[in-house]
């Protein structure tokens, strides 16, 4: 990842620029920057955060501030962490999401009855997801998917096209994803016959194909 704190500040993955979110997470940053290699204490950061108008409860609402605005440029994240993510659906539908995992929930071998003999012996995940719009650019009717990843940090293998009406429904964006802050809730049909699947993850675009970024549980 590399950082540009001549001017602007600035982060890249990959050469691919992120969206820096929040005020709050570019001054945090911006700090953290500055301090390569050296401890920074919640009070500097509070400081830095808030200044004169700082809160009695700043020192203790850093230590809860800090891991959702750095998790949101990491790579190994854990359910409920925020991934700040550049997207692309097709050549027109191009910007930034956040993607956080909410839930990974196993279902039962009879949920997976619609699918016929070729379900026989799998049993369903659920990976249910929040995408938000950071870019603030037209991504209507786009839709995200992630990829199961089993205990061991392997794939299923298994290729489900689909969902569970009212268990785990598969949404594309709505016509109104189309500006910063729209956001959606969807889920991912996964399935494997044997380890249990314990993670998710995004592999989308030449940025992430050889280093995903991973929800574990």
């Amino acid at each position: 990842m590399d950082f540009g704190v001549l001017g602007p500040l600035t982060v890249r993955r990959d050469g691919v620029p992120l969206e820096l979110g929040t005020p709050k997470a570019r001054v945090l940053l911006a700090v953290l920057l500055c301090r390569p290699g050296r401890p920074v204490s919640g009070d500097a950061l509070a400081d830095a955060i808030w200044g004169e108008e700082r809160p009695k409860s700043a020192a203790k609402n850093v230590q809860t501030y800090v891991h959702p605005e750095l998790a949101a440029y990491a790579r190994d994240l854990g359910l409920g962490d925020r991934a700040v993510l550049p997207f692309a659906y097709t050549s027109t539908k191009k910007g930034t999401v956040a993607v956080t995992v909410t839930a990974i929930e196993k279902g039962a071998e009879a949920d997976m009855a619609a699918f016929g003999a070729k379900a026989k012996g799998m049993t369903p995940y659920f990976i249910k997801m929040k995408v938000e719009n950071v870019g603030g650019t037209d991504l209507a009717y786009a839709s995200l998917k992630l990829d199961a990843v089993l205990e061991g940090g392997s794939g299923t293998g298994i290729v489900l096209i689909g969902d569970i009406p009212g268990t785990c429904d598969s949404e594309a964006a709505p016509r109104e994803f189309t500006t910063k802050g729209a956001s959606y809730e969807t889920c991912v049909l996964s399935a494997s016959k044997d380890k249990p699947v314990t993670g998710a993850e995004f592999d989308e675009g030449d940025a992430y194909q050889d280093s995903p970024v991973v929800w574990a549980k």
